[in-house]
């Protein structure tokens, strides 16, 4: 149970929910967007997520959109994991997604709502990251279209009232050779001790991280090193650890030692597994 009452809005238009936001904003009432929930669900329960109204974004059209358009790949924020890896329509996302939880949450937890929540894991933007892709954001200015790599800097920069709302990706990069791996301490259903996502493309690999440092990340230095073919694979994967954004996690799931030994692992046979010896 959640220790406190709320209200609950289903606005049917981005308009609407932008709207009814700066409305409830106003009124001092901390509202929230919604799509799947389970964050806002976990985090209420334990007071560290407090609201006095959501708006629940599943009856936005644009918000459920799941189509091809000029060779673009559009994937709306509140279409669960579960749809996208049962649609196979960019087949990465939907088993790095796959990864998150266990299928009964990921038949509630949404993209966006991966992508926006708390949790410092945020797995469902490694393969946005990897593929270069935009996103749709709308709040009270309107709406804008912006590469992710320019608005996701640790968490997606939102501004006060913003929602996601659509990825934009090249569906060209739905065929290419991929590969996800992650990593647990214990159970199957536990949080991550490191998750990779990578895809073969024309320059060499792409790789992205989550679960390494306090928060998802690709590194074009990273990259580098690991595409230099002239050095032994396992001296590029080695070197990586010099090259992180940040200090690896340590916490109760893994040491950064035991995490850093993991990567490495890990990195291994994702390269090998898309031909990168």
């Amino acid at each position: 149970m959640i220790p406190y009452d709320f209200e609950y809005y289903r606005p049917a238009s981005i308009h609407e929910a932008v709207t009814l936001f700066q409305q409830l904003d106003i009124q001092r009432k901390m509202p929230l967007y919604w799509s799947g929930g389970t964050e806002i669900i976990t985090m209420g329960r334990l007071n560290k997520t407090v609201t006095g109204a959501v708006i629940d974004l599943k009856g936005i059209p644009e918000c459920r959109a799941m189509s091809v358009q000029e060779h673009k790949l559009i994937l709306g924020s509140a279409l669960t994991l579960s749809e996208l890896y049962d649609s196979r329509v960019f087949p990465l996302l939907g088993e790095t997604g796959a990864g998150v939880a266990d299928r009964t949450s990921r038949n509630k937890i949404t993209f966006g709502g991966n992508i926006c929540g708390q949790f410092i894991y945020r797995e469902a933007v490694l393969p946005l990251l990897l593929t270069d892709s935009e996103v749709r954001i709308a709040g009270p200015a309107g709406i804008r279209q912006a590469p992710i790599a320019q608005v996701f800097d640790r968490t997606l920069q939102l501004r006060r009232g913003e929602l996601l709302v659509q990825s934009v990706t090249d569906d060209s990069y739905a065929r290419l050779p991929h590969i996800t791996i992650k990593k647990r301490k214990v159970a199957a259903i536990d949080y991550p001790i490191v998750t990779i996502a990578a895809i073969r493309v024309n320059s060499g690999i792409r790789v992205a991280f989550s679960g390494v440092c306090a928060f998802p990340f690709r590194s074009a230095a990273i990259e580098g090193r690991l595409n230099e073919r002239g050095i032994p694979l396992k001296e590029r994967i080695d070197q990586v650890s010099t090259l992180l954004p940040a200090p690896v996690l340590s916490d109760i799931k893994a040491s950064a030692e035991y995490r850093e030994l993991i990567l490495k692992l890990a990195l291994e046979d994702s390269l090998r597994a898309l031909g990168a010896e």
